[in-house]
């Protein structure tokens, strides 16, 4: 543990490199250090735009659906 507190700074240059560092405390290993997933594509507004339709009635819940939560 003394060792990773006083090395972080390699050990994330390690881990961003792709490699999985496991920290021990009294040889018992206690953690893990690792790479993050990359960021994904940045989201695109309007992708669905003309391609997905809602129903007119979508905002009313039948009355025995209603009653099903209420447990009547």
């Amino acid at each position: 543990m003394h060792e990773a507190k006083t090395h972080l700074s390699r050990l994330v240059e390690r881990v961003e490199a792709g490699e999985e560092i496991t920290i021990a405390r009294a040889g018992r290993p206690v953690a893990r250090l690792v790479p993050l997933d990359p960021p994904g594509e940045p989201r695109r507004l309007g992708v669905w735009k003309g391609k997905v339709r809602v129903a007119d009635d979508f905002d009313q819940t039948p009355q025995d659906i209603i009653d099903s939560f209420y447990g009547d």
